[in-house]
């Protein structure tokens, strides 16, 4: 397969997404098994499931959405990917995966260490666990995220959405069907290497996601200028960790 051809078997067009995939292949094709046996966790609507399938990975793809299941199931041509609707904590089995993915899952879990505890218990030694999850003190949950929530709590968020509707924005994400997507956890770069290192994790990688091009009103000009989508995802990568509004993170799980 030609260099990034595993994006057209996604829904991906903005710049951070195909960052955000081209991270989760490199950092399992660090493997140097083209049959690894891959766990999505959160697959939503299948996108990283499908692209990681689309190389020649086995690919399980477990959400707790049914709808997402669905979109998923109904987009899926690879006899090597498989989608089911299961909560990956329910799983028994250990040292079974050679990689696992959570992508833009931990911050919606109450109790994200249960999930950390389980992902490692599944996962086989010298295996390699991919982890993205939104900086909880960045620039996007800062300005936009906690924002919103707190004005849909006190249920007085409607004029802003409606507004947002009317420039183009549909609160909706590519990721998932699931229509509750709030974020509970506010993870800064401390915290989360603590949660996985607490759990047994030893740290591989770290990327920076992106810096202003998905925040109102900057967000006017980058969704329809792809350049300037480029620009900041680049730009990012040269500035301290704690301005991003995402992380990347791959680890591993040493042998016993």
């Amino acid at each position: 397969m030609k260099n990034q051809d595993y994006v057209k078997f996604t829904t991906y067009s903005d710049i951070e997404d195909i960052k955000r995939l081209n991270f989760i292949v490199k950092s399992i094709g660090g493997l140097n098994h083209p049959k690894a046996k891959i766990l999505d966790i959160g697959c939503g609507n299948g996108n990283i499931s499908l692209a990681l399938g689309s190389i020649g990975y086995e690919v399980t793809g477990v959400d707790i959405d049914q709808k997402s299941i669905d979109m998923a199931t109904s987009r899926n041509t690879f006899p090597n990917v498989n989608f089911k609707v299961l909560d990956a904590n329910s799983f028994a089995m250990e040292d079974e995966f050679d990689a696992v993915v959570c992508s833009e899952v931990l911050e919606h879990l109450t109790k994200p260490y249960e999930l950390s505890e389980s992902i490692y218990r599944i996962l086989k030694p010298g295996g390699v666990f991919v982890a993205t999850v939104p900086n909880g003190y960045g620039p996007r949950e800062l300005l936009i995220t906690r924002p919103m929530q707190f004005l849909a709590k006190k249920g007085i968020d409607k004029p802003i959405v409606a507004f947002k509707r009317l420039l183009g924005y549909n609160a909706k994400t590519l990721q998932s069907s699931n229509e509750d997507l709030t974020h509970v956890q506010f993870f800064s770069v401390g915290g989360f290497n603590r949660l996985l290192t607490g759990v047994g994790f030893k740290p591989l990688d770290y990327q920076n996601a992106d810096f202003l091009e998905r925040i109102f009103p900057f967000s006017l000009l980058t969704r329809r200028i792809k350049f300037l989508q480029k620009l900041d995802c680049a730009i990012i990568d040269y500035l301290p960790r704690h301005f991003t509004c995402g992380f990347y993170t791959s680890w591993t799980k040493i042998g016993k």
